[in-house]
């Protein structure tokens, strides 16, 4: 049976040194430095599409700056995986499935330097979004609660989390009372529900997301639209509607009603109770979009400092209400803080009125942005391009030196030595891994993945003795 899986995002979230630059580092993302780098290999997740058939090879590799893989014969079958997560040389395949739990397992790099799956193998609950904590790696998703509904039998919605532990290779998930029901109804004191994007820590501290949905049946139905911002009456749906991620039910209010703020839920641990609500009214919702998918957008840098990330995709909701008039930008939280500071750079003006679809750290104070292709306010909208944004000198430069065939910018990115690392997809020839020098904003061509049609993930791991 023909198997489809959303490809995912590998990130390596570690606190390191201060450093004032892109190119300063000498010390890769969540690695030790070249010179002292333990023995392992790079693995690379790879999806073939045959004629009949799509398969998942996980390929190793001494290097990712030059040579060419096949996964012909050669590799590790697996399953596939929605998202491919390294961290702590565990590599971990999350799979999500619409509705239902997804079949998770995990794999180590074996002495004879070939992938070898662990033994356990054990389902999660759905998830929208993901990060790691010390030893675990968290899945996060809002849905209903059995725990807490109304007299119009609505349930209030609730934040479901996975811890998986990578050393114990153990799955628990939050424990989820009566009496503590982990609402995210309310989130912000403005009736609406939120979802998490992201997880980032820094120091012992949680850095989330808090992206408002809108009014729920339940929200809106609290003492009679108490919620329902006057001329906003009009965007309460009458009737059920849409499919997938984007149906809706009678009384429900899809979107926010407040475009034109930014929330940051910080914890102090991974228990996801009591959180310091951080905001800011210089740029919009902390996470990107595409389709039904939702991006992190919040990282630290090398020193702990988290820079928060806007797209300003609600620029592209159909009603002028919940549009929001501010440009896609970054604004910043200061290692150890919980309250934003006076940073704020306008992306969106440095790129011609262009903003990005996701982001992530690569090295230093620097960030690999996925820029789209003309501004959300225009239709047709494609993210085909990266950019280096230099936070400490606030400057943002187009990569060049990419092919100009791009079809498809991967979902994985890598940093070492002032270096970060991306797959991309041609019209014309395999996939390939490019470096980017994060001084010179300059793509150099890296080891090429011949007879495959993605590359989904790749890491570095130590080898497991």
């Amino acid at each position: 049976m023909k198997k489809k899986f959303i490809t995912g995002v590998v990130t390596a979230l570690t606190t390191a040194v201060a450093l004032t630059s892109c190119s300063s580092s000498d010390e890769p993302t969540g690695e030790t430095p070249t010179d002292a780098k333990p023995e392992g290999k790079f693995v690379i997740a790879t999806t073939v599409q045959g004629s009949n058939a799509t398969s998942y090879v996980l390929l190793t590799s001494e290097s990712l700056d030059e040579g060419t893989l096949s996964p012909v014969n050669n590799g590790l079958i697996n399953d596939g995986a929605t998202q491919w997560v390294f961290h702590k040389n565990y590599l971990y395949a999350l799979t999500y499935n619409q509705g239902n739990a997804g079949t998770t397992r995990s794999y180590v790099l074996g002495e004879d330097g070939q992938m070898k799956a662990r033994s356990t193998e054990y389902r999660i609950s759905r998830f929208s979004s993901y990060g790691t904590y010390d030893n675990d790696i968290i899945t996060m998703a809002t849905g209903a609660s059995a725990n807490v509904v109304d007299a119009n039998g609505y349930s209030a919605k609730m934040l479901n989390v996975t811890y998986l532990n990578v050393e114990n290779e153990t799955s628990t998930a939050n424990p989820v009372t009566a009496e503590q029901p982990y609402l995210m109804e309310n989130f912000l004191g403005n009736g609406e529900y939120v979802t998490l994007a992201g997880a980032q820590q820094s120091g012992s501290l949680l850095y989330c997301g808090a992206v408002p949905m809108g009014l729920s049946q339940y929200g809106a139905a609290v003492d009679n639209g108490k919620w329902i911002r006057e001329g906003f009456e009009h965007l309460v749906h009458s009737e059920a509607g849409g499919s997938g991620s984007g149906a809706y039910e009678p009384g429900e209010l899809v979107g926010t009603q407040y475009p034109n703020e930014c929330w940051v839920a910080i914890y102090d641990n991974d228990d996801f109770l009591n959180p310091t609500l951080a905001k800011t009214d210089r740029i919009s919702s902390p996470t990107g979009r595409y389709r039904s998918q939702s991006y992190q957008t919040i990282w630290a840098a090398e020193n702990g400092d988290i820079y928060v990330f806007s797209p300003s995709y609600s620029k592209t909701m159909t009603d002028p209400l919940q549009q929001t008039t501010l440009n896609a930008g970054v604004c910043r939280i200061p290692a150890g803080s919980k309250q934003f500071d006076d940073y704020y750079c306008d992306i969106e003006t440095q790129a011609g009125g262009r903003s990005f679809m996701r982001c992530w750290p690569a090295g230093g104070n620097c960030f690999l942005l996925v820029m789209y292709d003309r501004p959300l306010t225009e239709s047709g909208f494609v993210g085909t391009d990266l950019a280096i944004f230099d936070a400490a000198a606030k400057k943002l430069t187009y990569v060049s030196g990419l092919p100009s065939d791009v079809s498809s910018i991967g979902k994985t990115v890598y940093t070492q030595n002032g270096n970060v690392y991306i797959p991309i997809n041609v019209e014309n020839g395999y996939p390939t891994i490019y470096r980017i020098d994060t001084a010179t904003a300059r793509a150099s061509k890296g080891v090429v993945v011949e007879g495959a049609s993605d590359i989904t993930g790749f890491g570095f791991m130590e080898i497991t003795k």
